[in-house]
């Protein structure tokens, strides 16, 4: 993900986004009309509230998403994948503020020292990590809203994408009829040319296919699988910052990091340990 909106880095931030949301909307949108028919809008929104916390979730996805291309393209993927070894202890948190949770000692100790990461990355390395934390908090809000909801994830993408649709189409109109855009009117320029133009296209393919993928995955595996691998992503997005696009990896950074995978590490060990427990218990 980084790498390619690294390569859209022509592009303003906000121009991605809208691009990104019309062309998922519209390959989300086809693919559900195509496997269910013309009523799986119906059918999803005829759950109670679904309607608005969809458009809550929307608006919580389209943040994160906005907020996450920009920080790529402005030179801050490594504190981006901060934010995504973050996300699943905030899960747990939200899960004991709002769900009424409980946790295990070994759950508490993980959250107590992913706390001292952040803590520590805020007043050794010298700013804020508020990109790291908006990114958690977006995203932890948006699992949150659809675990409440409980809807499909590929048909409440369906109708994520279509309250996001109307805003983004009119602000890309906007921005070429204000020549701001320059897609229509200078495609076929050294500085866009056809490669720009279908990056931005295909960023609508690169959006859905994950999530449909994910959905699909997690009817096949074991969750707690699920909760391991979802780890591989940020760390690919953390090398990729430091060793392909030379961000800044220093002393204080690694420490801070430490922390958070330690944390993490506690935390997938614990589950594992439980899962199995678990799986070798007799059926009744």
């Amino acid at each position: 993900m980084p790498l390619y909106w690294h390569l859209l880095k022509v592009v303003p931030s906000m121009q991605i986004i809208a691009h990104r949301v019309v062309w998922s909307a519209l390959l989300v949108c086809s693919w559900l009309g195509f496997k269910y028919g013309r009523g799986w809008l119906r059918e999803t929104l005829a759950r109670p509230r679904a309607a608005s916390m969809l458009a809550l979730s929307g608006v919580l996805i389209a943040f994160n998403w906005g907020l996450y291309i920009w920080a790529v393209n402005a030179g801050h993927v490594v504190e981006s994948a901060l934010g995504y070894f973050i996300n699943p202890l905030l899960n747990v948190v939200l899960g004991v503020a709002v769900l009424h949770e409980r946790l295990n000692r070994v759950q508490w100790l993980s959250v107590a020292i992913a706390a001292v990461g952040v803590l520590w990355l805020t007043f050794n390395y010298g700013s804020f990590p508020w990109i790291a934390l908006a990114l958690a908090a977006s995203f932890g809000a948006y699992g949150l809203v659809r675990k409440l909801l409980g809807a499909p994830p590929v048909r409440g993408l369906g109708v994520e994408s279509l309250y996001l649709l109307l805003p983004a189409l009119a602000f890309l109109v906007w921005t070429e009829a204000s020549g701001r855009a320059h897609l229509l009117a200078h495609a076929d320029a050294p500085s866009w040319g056809a490669g720009v133009v279908g990056l931005l296209v295909f960023g609508g393919v690169l959006t859905a296919l994950p999530l449909i993928g994910f959905a699909a995955a997690v009817q096949r595996i074991p969750y707690s699988l699920v909760g391991l691998l979802q780890y591989i992503s940020p760390t690919l997005q953390l090398l990729a910052g430091v060793l392909i696009l030379h961000e800044p990896f220093g002393r204080d950074r690694a420490v801070g990091f430490a922390f958070i995978w330690v944390a993490l590490a506690l935390y997938a060990a614990d589950g594992l340990w439980r899962s199995r427990r678990r799986a070798a218990v007799p059926a009744p």
